[in-house]
This record gives C-alpha cells, structure tokens and sequence, in this order.
C-alpha cells in the first residue's frame, strides 16, 4: 500500500524551459539550437549536461552557475515555472491522507525557491544540500529517511528512465514515470521502462486518481 509519494523536481514539477532559454543566451546561442543539441544527447541515453561541451568544450557548470550568479543572471522559480497540474495535484494527495514530498537532483538555491513558493508538500530536498544525487541508491536512503513511512509504501515520481525508474526501484521504491519533458517522452514507449516502472502516466493527476482508486489501470506488483 502506497502512504507517501514524492516528487522529482525538473521536467516533473519544473518545467525547464526558461532555465534551458538562459543558460542558452549565457553562452550566447540560439535557444532553438541549445533545444535541439540536448534533444539529441537525451535520446542517445546520455546525461543532458553534456550538451554544452558541443558548445565549451570542458563546460565548467558549477563554475558557470556561480557566474551566473554574480551576474545578476542567476536561475529565478515562480509559479509560471511550475507544470500547472503540479500544486492541484499535490495538494489533492494531502488532501486524501498522503504524505507529499519534493526530492530531486538539484542545487540547495533551487531547495530555497521551492521552499519559498510554499507548495502542498510536507518536505522538500535536493540532491546538493544531501551531498548524494541520482542514481546512487544513497539518495533514494535519504528519501526513505525524509519520509514517516516503509520503503515499500514509498512511490518516487519522475521523468528520467534511469535516475528515477530503474534507480528508484532497484532502491525498493515504487515508481511511476510522468510523459513530460525529453526524457519522459523520449523513453516511456521503451520496453525496459515500461517493464521497471509501476505507473506510466501523462500527468500528475492521472497518477493521484490512479493511487485513489478513481482511475485504472492500477499499479504493477
């Protein structure tokens, strides 16, 4: 039985558009081309960072992150951020008795925004202020120790096929992937994700009417 559900951050809760539109006018490139080079390094299976080596080789990103910063133009959040079923939903899951977390592979300013929007969750985390991220299994034990219940009664919520599916249940989460951003819909046609996932779903929503029994299929053993 699922008690608490949570939350990836980017392409999850967080649509990244804005942010990919900054870091593609920091390096002074056209944002359709940033688009298009990290669409490819995603569908070849490899870590979306690495798109901006075709343009710096040797990309530096916390180095550049902090430039960014010192400039003025460092990453900003607000609710025209957020996907629009994400507070909806999450406050709908609270509503009905689970408990909300928010836990991804992201910087401690990014925990700070989030914590700020004051979302329907009952913690939030990220990778950076952890010192462990995604797919080391130590991340997926800091989940399990931020929430008030079993591992196995755990849903992770994401978008990455390895990060969050394969990784969040060789941990001994349950887990669902959402059709959004390029890696949800790159791969969640894909045997091996569909075969490791519990839940493929195209929206926040569909998974909290799934959980509550409103909506089928139901979850995978």
């Amino acid at each position: 039985m699922i008690r608490a559900v949570v939350f990836d951050i980017g392409e999850t809760l967080l649509d990244d558009t804005r942010e990919w539109a900054a870091w593609a006018d920091w390096i002074d490139v056209p944002r359709h081309t940033i688009s298009a080079v990290v669409g490819a390094v995603v569908a070849s299976g490899r870590d979306n960072r690495e798109a901006f080596d075709y343009f710096r080789p040797g990309f530096d990103l916390e180095a550049e992150r902090q430039a960014r910063e010192a400039a003025g133009c460092g990453q900003i959040l607000d609710e025209a951020d957020l996907y629009p079923d994400v507070r909806p939903a999450l406050a709908a899951l609270r509503q009905q008795g689970f408990w909300v977390g928010i836990a991804g592979n992201q910087t401690v300013k990014v925990a700070k925004l989030l914590r700020a929007m004051n979302l329907p969750a009952d913690a939030i985390a990220t990778s950076r202020e952890w010192g462990v991220g995604k797919p080391d299994p130590a991340f997926f034990d800091r989940v399990v120790a931020m929430t008030p219940v079993n591992r196995e009664e755990i849903l992770y919520v994401g978008d990455h096929p390895d990060y969050d599916i394969t990784a969040g249940r060789a941990a001994g989460l349950r887990t669902a992937l959402v059709r959004r951003g390029p890696w949800g819909h790159l791969w969640c046609h894909d045997p091996a994700v569909r075969g490791s996932a519990h839940l493929v779903a195209s929206s926040l929503d569909e998974i909290r009417q799934v959980l509550t029994g409103t909506r089928k299929p139901a979850f995978k053993r």
